[in-house]
């Protein structure tokens, strides 16, 4: 009897001494100084950005540029092992000129909103807009189109956020912006539809304009990268407190690069790490026409917490 309650014990102990898969891809975690993430994974010789993880943190997701298309890929956790990255292809013809990047992942896994397009007609310039695609039976099913009020005919509408309550954030050209693009909320009324997106006001829009957004999902704090008229441009981050958005604050030297894009802001579900994207293009201000390369980076998020006073 005692021999077998020792050789139980030791399973028990050999159990428990077993390391769980890092949810992190299985990478050495950062320090407050960015570094590559995933690099030979996620980071390779080609141009990647804006990496995302689903809430319960068994997914990755990133997009890479592919023959010249913006695609999205993802990394799945099975049976306690990362896969590798699979691309995922959103619209039924991949012959024609598309789309698709800057994904976000509803709190339950299942939705994933993305900029995107699809244009069928290559002789129209067709504006940018805002899809949807669903998770069914463990497959991401061709993204349709989510409808007026969030996406238009006649103006862009650019990297969604979703939040806790299915709310969308994005940035946009539409008619009542303060600057050449600002940052627009729309409330979830539930079966896929949203009210009339609210400009979030001169607080956080104004200047030369907003960029690239990520929500924190209770809403308590956004990180953007914008060109305030009083500063540097860059990454900024706005804490909220008594429901009103504070004067953005720029995350400074140590994420907001010289000479490059920093963009595609992201925190992990944990609120432990701050994921974000360099882009360096040649010359600097050319943008994805003269890019040459792109990649994501992380770090411990600790140091931009500290700057909520």
């Amino acid at each position: 009897m005692a021999k077998r309650l020792s050789h139980i014990f030791t399973t028990l102990l050999f159990i428990a001494c077993v390391e769980k898969p890092s949810p992190y891809l299985g990478q050495p975690l950062p320090s407050t100084q960015p570094a590559l993430f995933a690099t030979d994974i996620v980071n390779t010789d080609a141009i990647e950005l804006n990496g995302v993880f689903n809430p319960s943190m068994t997914e990755f997701f990133f997009t890479r540029i592919v023959d010249g298309k913006f695609i999205i890929h993802h990394i799945e956790l099975i049976d306690g092992i990362w896969g590798e990255p699979q691309p995922i292809y959103m619209y039924p013809d991949k012959s024609v000129e598309s789309i698709a990047v800057d994904m976000t992942i509803t709190q339950d896994g299942k939705k994933m909103y993305f900029l995107g397009r699809y244009q069928q007609d290559t002789s129209i310039n067709a504006s940018l807009d805002i899809y949807v695609s669903e998770k069914k039976e463990g497959k991401w099913q061709h993204a349709n189109l989510v409808p007026a009020p969030v996406s238009t005919p006649d103006y862009n509408e650019l990297y969604p956020i979703v939040v806790a309550d299915g709310s969308l954030y994005f940035i946009s050209n539409r008619p009542g912006s303060l600057s050449p693009m600002d940052v627009y909320r729309a409330q979830y009324l539930g079966e896929g539809k949203f009210d009339t997106p609210e400009n979030l006001g001169n607080i956080i829009n104004g200047g030369k304009g907003s960029g690239d957004t990520f929500v924190a999902p209770d809403e308590s704090y956004l990180i953007y990268s914008t060109t305030r008229q009083e500063g540097p441009k860059g990454l900024h981050i706005s804490f909220k407190k008594d429901n009103e958005w504070q004067t953005p604050i720029n995350l400074g030297a140590t994420v907001n690069k010289m000479q490059v894009t920093n963009f595609c802001p992201y925190m992990t579900p944990d609120n432990k790490y701050f994921l974000f994207s360099r882009r360096y293009s040649d010359p600097v201000d050319s943008g994805w026409e003269g890019v040459k390369k792109g990649e994501m980076l992380w770090m411990d998020a600790s140091v931009i917490f500290d700057l909520n006073e």
